[in-house]
Formats: structure tokens, sequence, C-alpha cells
């Protein structure tokens, strides 16, 4: 039982928090009844299923996100990410209605073909790479909106809806390839080319820092007239999120130096960081909003 705790890994559910927040700071009218219910949802049953799934086939010998040393791993694992699921997308059809549970149940869906031996889009960088990006993004940035909004699926598709959610896909696309980066001795073992292996150690900070230097840009306008406390939001936005950016800076020069120090105990603090940056920005909007 331990050991399937530790597999949920449910601190790591912090990393992609900040989705959440996000659209619920760009919420018009949320339902908080709505949206307490959802955050469970999906951080205590969705996302722990899918690590606990993806740690079952994966069966990593090495450090994975969240975990420098996992414990090895049974069928009742399997079972376990299954039951989450299924709590989920029942808990999800009360809260939100069949939408909901539906749409939890294609992010599920698609969570498992990432590390199913039958599928394991894993092996595949750019799809697997798009996929991600797409569905920790966008789409769950639509799920949350749709359900705390009651935003029906024909408005969904305003520009309103769609800039923010296209936003918090290219912000997952540029930090995806970092936490892949420590794991190319692994990923090499079981044959898996992920993104972060295709592009390198050096070309893995190279990618992130050019999509984030474009997130950058598309935050501006996007934030551009919107004030957090009497400051203008976007300035805000590089206050606090500048503790990312020196880290950053300073840990690619060590790995110029040495590739070694492209290690996991670098990517979790910039994982941690960044996660901790982007929930206090979205949550200091959100009040701000409020």
């Amino acid at each position: 039982m331990k050991n399937i705790i530790i597999h949920l890994r449910i601190p790591f559910s912090l990393f992609l928090m900040p989705v959440f927040w996000f659209a619920i700071s760009q919420s018009q009218n949320p339902n908080w009844g709505i949206t307490a219910g959802l955050f469970v949802v999906l951080h205590l049953l969705i996302y722990p299923a899918s690590n606990a799934y993806n740690s079952y086939f994966d069966k990593d010998e090495g450090p994975i996100g969240g975990l420098e040393n996992p414990p090895p791993v049974n069928f009742a694992l399997f079972y376990v990410a299954w039951v989450l699921d299924i709590v989920a997308f029942v808990v999800a059809y009360f809260l939100g209605g069949w939408i909901l549970s539906v749409a939890l149940i294609i992010y599920s869906s698609i969570s498992k073909a990432y590390s199913n031996d039958k599928i394991r889009l894993k092996k595949y960088p750019i799809i697997s790479w798009l996929i991600v990006g797409f569905f920790q993004g966008a789409f769950t940035y639509l799920t949350v909106i749709h359900a705390v909004d009651k935003v029906s699926l024909s408005e969904i598709l305003q520009n309103k809806y769609l800039f923010p959610a296209i936003l918090s896909s290219l912000n997952l696309l540029g930090f995806y390839p970092m936490t892949q980066i420590y794991q190319h001795e692994e990923d090499a073992r079981r044959g898996d080319m992920t993104m972060s292996r295709l592009l390198g150690i050096k070309g893995t900070f190279i990618f992130t820092a050019s999509i984030f230097l474009f997130v950058t840009i598309a935050f501006f306008f996007y934030f551009k007239g919107i004030q957090i406390y009497n400051f203008p939001a976007f300035l805000v936005y590089l206050l606090v999120m500048s503790p990312v950016l020196i880290y950053f800076n300073l840990w690619f020069l060590k790995v110029l130096k040495n590739e070694d120090q492209a290690d996991f105990h670098h990517t979790m603090r910039l994982n941690m960081l960044g996660s901790i940056c982007l929930n206090l920005f979205f949550i200091l909007l959100l009040i701000s909003n409020s």
C-alpha cells in the first residue's frame, strides 16, 4: 500500500496546477462549489491516477517526476489507477454533467496511451510533445472554464477562451522537454525517443528558452490593460517569474560546463520553482479580479 501511495505522486500535481488557476482567474463568474470539487477531482484523482498508470507500464528503475528512487510496482497499481479514474468520472458527472465527465474520460484515455505498451505515444517525440501540450494545457483550460462558468460547447470556441487556452499549451510545450532532460539514459534503454532526447541536452535548454520568449511576448499582449492591485499585470508576471529565469540561466551555465549537471535534482528544483511562481501569479490575478 505504501508503494502505491508513493507512485500516485500527489505532490506532483502542483506542477500541473497553474493551468487550473489560470482558468479560474479568467472565469467570469465561477461556481465556487464546482471549482472546489473540480480541483479535488483533477489534482487528487485524475492526475494521481495518470501517474500510477504510467508508473505501472514504465516500471522505472531511475528517477522519475517527483520520485528520485521509485519503488517496485505491481498489478495492484494498475487497478488503483482505474478505480481513481472511475471515481473521478462519476464525481465529475454530478459536478458538471456529462460533458465534464466525457472530457475527463478523453484526458485519461490520452494519458494512458502515453505509456501503455501497446500504444506508447512516448516513443514518438513530436507527436507525444504536441499531445501532452494540448491536453494538459488548452484542453484542461477549456474543460475547467466550461465546468465553472457553465460555458456551452458552441461558446467555448470564442477568442476570449481560445487565446488563454493556447497560451496554456504553449507554456507546457516549452516546459515539457525540460522535465525529460535527466531521463535520457533510462528512455534510451527502453527505446523511447522523447522530445528532450531528440533535441539533446543543450538543445533542450535553447528550445525551452525560445518557446518561453515567445510565450512571454504573447502574455504581454494578453495582459495588456489588465492590472493587479493597480500594477500592470504583465509587470507583476515578469517580477513573479524572475526567480525562474535566474535559476534557469544559472543552471544552463553549469550544464554548458558539464552536462552531468542536467540531473534529477536540478530539474525538480526548476519544476518546483516554476510551478510555485506561476501558481502565485495566477492566484494573485484571481484575487485581484475578484
